[in-house]
């Protein structure tokens, strides 16, 4: 097993890629702790969510813990890995997934909808890394950190403007990581999923028409799964990986390079 009695943290674990990383980690012997963000998962009609996935993980026979908290918050990340170090004893993984990306107009954006935006995506990604990085340097024992980025931040969106910075942002953070803390034996890496047909973007993807077109555009011919992305960050984390740091991977099924 790639985690074989690792302690795994997904930041956005209840639902989407999330939620498949943190069964992927579990079904290769990791104990798993989620973060989660209760009135986000609402808007979704995901309420019960992490409950489901907490059950899942129990029945591979692993352990699972659930911590509510908004990621843009520095006060969130600290107290995850605090709960985590208090269930679990220390943090081998953590998976810096948690992400929105409400669809809109540049020009008639609101500045909220711009700043809620950054604060999840990039603000949370900074805030839970740093409170791992800190809990993996006093361990002593090193660590992976796998942060979910984006082809947005290679590729322009007219309707992410709001959303490709953080992306980008997201990746440079990983890269600036990779320097900060190999020193103490943590590698930080990012994936960079293409099209995955997540509750994120069903209604963007609910037109046929729409639907077709992207899967078009793909070389492999349809659109990603969760576990497609999932299976990737549990590569990363593990020690099949231990010579990876500061490195981004693309998982889009071709998608940038039928771009280019």
């Amino acid at each position: 097993m790639l985690l074989d009695n690792k302690v795994v943290v997904v930041t956005g674990g209840s639902r989407g890629i999330g939620r498949a990383i943190a069964l992927a980690s579990a079904r290769e012997g990791a104990d798993v702790a989620i973060n989660y963000w209760r009135d986000n998962d609402s808007a979704y009609g995901k309420a019960s969510a992490v409950e489901s996935i907490v059950g899942e993980i129990e029945a591979l026979g692993r352990r699972a813990i659930a911590v509510e908290g908004n990621v843009a918050e520095r006060e969130t990340g600290i107290e995850l890995i605090a709960r985590t170090v208090e269930a679990f004893g220390r943090v081998d993984v953590l998976s810096s997934n948690a992400g929105i990306c409400p669809f809109h107009a540049f020009l008639d954006m609101p500045a909220s909808v711009y700043e809620t935006t950054v604060a999840v995506n990039l603000n949370g990604a900074f805030y839970v890394a740093q409170a791992a990085a800190n809990q993996m340097k006093a361990q002593g024992t090193g660590g992976a950190i796998v942060a979910t980025s984006s082809i947005s931040a290679l590729v322009g969106g007219g309707m992410q403007t709001h959303y490709t910075p953080t992306k980008a942002g997201v990746h440079s953070l990983m890269q600036s990581c990779a320097i900060a803390l190999g020193p103490y034996g943590i590698r930080c890496n990012s994936v960079m999923p293409g099209t995955i047909a997540t509750d994120l973007n069903a209604d963007d993807l609910a037109d046929p028409g729409k639907r077709a077109y992207m899967e078009k555009r793909i070389p492999l011919g349809r659109l990603g799964a969760p576990d497609d992305v999932a299976q990737c960050v549990v590569f990363l984390a593990s020690d099949r990986a231990r010579y990876v740091t500061g490195a981004s991977l693309l998982v889009d099924g071709g998608l940038f390079v039928n771009l280019q």
